[in-house]
């Protein structure tokens, strides 16, 4: 069904305090006292003093959708479950009832050095995820976690700190990962990735894809009624997306990788619906239906990723950009350039560039991240400074002759923002500037130039963007507009339309990327190449191959 055909399954409540609210006032004046789905941190008197369910009772495995950990600092790390003996039903299985849950963090893999153990509660308001901000920790180590319910004990996750913040840290190897739509392929990519040896790993979007999921999995091909109805329908409510992430969680190779790395995630615009700007639908439905919809997929988002309480919603709004750092050797500012853009120019899509794309006000981080991002680079002694983020920094031309489109979705719609960040970083005197990102479904390797539109320009960073893991599908290695998009932009130095993520490495001379494929995603088993590798030098920036 379409969003304006469900949109009235929201629950009443809901939507009478939606009509009561300002733009960016959600749930805070009259009505917000009975939207209990939407409440903020810890649930209060009223809730906490429900029922609390024996974990004695539970008969079945609770941690089918498997544990994961995220945000490493030097002294603490996040670890996150949710319980979920039923994945597939509304309820997960258990009763609106709190359910008190054991954690342990170890030095060792079979616990025989634990080093902290505590209790959390899996609250039924937040559909029984459990958030552990483990802290008193050593920096730059190695731990190994699991949870406890009753008679069942989860899988183990291996986890790390950061180093401590000022440390000269020698090296680093980070994952980048985008785009994992589950009806379109298997996650082969995720069990590669599982056993590579990362620090931590950077989701950059589009976890999941709000579209129908039919009982075949789609290009999974999976034997007829083998997925429940209740997936065929584009995630609108609350209920929907709690439902497909648990759809997404119950994938074993997504699992692996959950279990083997940490993740510091963010998202695009799939996590809620396709090409959304702040407010702005891409379906015409009334505004206060839309902030309905932001808000529940903003509450599923939060609890089901391992975030930290900073990260907890206010109805529609979630500050998802932050500042990690990993000594001093990186500072990662992680941004969210979908919550606060102007909407795209021109209707979206490819379009000639314009007055209005051009338009000076334009912004896609916002104003107040903007200032954020460019004010920690003024205050950043990292050698390099990374930006894991959504959609494509550079510049596309999508021909060699004049004039040519560009996306208005991603940077290029927005040229007045990216020449802001440009010149703040220049500012600021950040001489490695590294730009991650997602979205495009293909990798490419771009050296960013202070004026894309000079090829003799100075070079002032470059831009790693990793391909999906399946969205797309099988892909090819070169797409059909391989040698167009080449010629056209003399500063892409890779292209390749395969499956797959990207490792980089850094220390305090170079980086280099290991763009990664699989050969398909459509059947499993799929082995891994790595397709390309480059490298940049550290006060001296640029592609070359490796």
């Amino acid at each position: 069904m379409t969003p304006e055909v469900r949109h009235s399954q929201h629950a009443p409540e809901l939507r009478a305090a939606a009509r009561h609210i300002g733009r960016r006032r959600f749930l805070t004046t009259t009505g917000a006292a009975a939207a209990l789905a939407f409440a903020v941190g810890v649930p209060g008197a009223g809730t906490a003093a429900a029922a609390e369910l024996d974990a004695a009772r539970i008969t079945d495995d609770p941690f089918t959708l498997g544990v994961a950990s995220g945000d490493p600092h030097p002294d603490s790390v996040l670890l996150w479950t949710r319980l979920a003996p039923a994945p597939y039903q509304a309820d997960s299985g258990l009763p609106a009832q709190r359910v008190a849950v054991d954690w342990e963090l170890a030095l060792d893999e079979r616990f025989r050095r634990v080093v902290r153990r505590g209790k959390a509660t899996a609250h039924p308001e937040f559909h029984h995820a459990v958030h552990v901000e483990a802290g008193r920790l050593a920096p730059g180590h190695v731990y190994y976690f699991r949870f406890r319910a009753g008679r069942f004990v989860s899988p183990v996750g291996r986890t790390r700190t950061a180093p401590a913040t000022h440390s000269r840290a020698a090296g680093l190897t980070f994952g980048v990962v985008s785009c994992q739509r589950y009806d379109q392929g298997y996650y082969t990519a995720y069990r590669h990735l599982a056993e590579e040896d990362l620090d931590v790993v950077f989701h950059l979007g589009d976890y999941l894809y709000e579209y129908a999921v039919n009982d075949v999995a789609g290009a999974r091909a999976y034997p007829s009624g083998t997925l429940p109805g209740l997936f065929k329908r584009e995630t609108v409510t609350l209920e929907d997306y709690r439902l497909r992430y648990a759809l997404y969680k119950s994938d074993a190779e997504l699992r692996a990788a959950h279990a083997a790395h940490p993740f510091v995630v963010t998202w695009d615009d799939h996590e809620t619906e396709n090409n959304y700007a702040d407010g702005t639908p891409e379906n015409s439905v009334p505004p206060e239906e839309f902030l309905l919809r932001r808000a529940a997929a903003y509450r599923a988002y939060w609890e089901n990723m391992p975030l930290r309480r900073p990260q907890l919603p206010d109805g529609p709004d979630l500050r998802l950009h932050r500042r990690l750092h990993w000594g001093r050797l990186a500072q990662f500012d992680v941004l969210d350039t979908r919550q606060y853009r102007s909407n795209q120019a021109y209707g979206d899509g490819w379009q000639y560039p314009g007055p209005e794309s051009e338009d000076p006000s334009r912004t896609l981080t916002g104003d107040a991240q903007e200032r954020w991002l460019i004010n920690g680079w003024h205050r950043s002694d990292a050698v390099w400074n990374v930006v894991p983020q959504q959609v494509t920094f550079s510049r596309r031309h999508d021909t060699t002759t004049p004039p040519s489109k560009v996306s208005m979705d991603s940077w290029d719609g927005y040229p007045a923002s990216r020449e802001r960040v440009l010149a703040g970083a220049q500012a600021a005197g950040v001489e490695n500037l590294m730009v991650l990102t997602g979205d495009v479904h293909v990798h490419y390797g771009f050296d960013i130039k202070r004026d894309f539109s000079d090829p003799d320009s100075r070079t002032v960073g470059t831009e790693i963007v990793t391909s999906s893991i399946t969205s797309g599908g099988n892909g090819s290695a070169k797409p059909a507009n391989w040698a167009t998009l080449t010629a056209a932009n003399p500063h892409m130095k890779f292209y390749n339309g395969l499956r797959g993520y990207t490792t980089v490495s850094l220390d305090r001379e170079r980086a280099r990327a290991d763009f990664k494929t699989v050969s398909h995603v459509t059947t499993q088993g799929a082995p891994l190449t790595t397709a390309a590798s480059f490298v940049t030098e550290a006060g001296e920036q640029g592609l070359k191959p490796a």
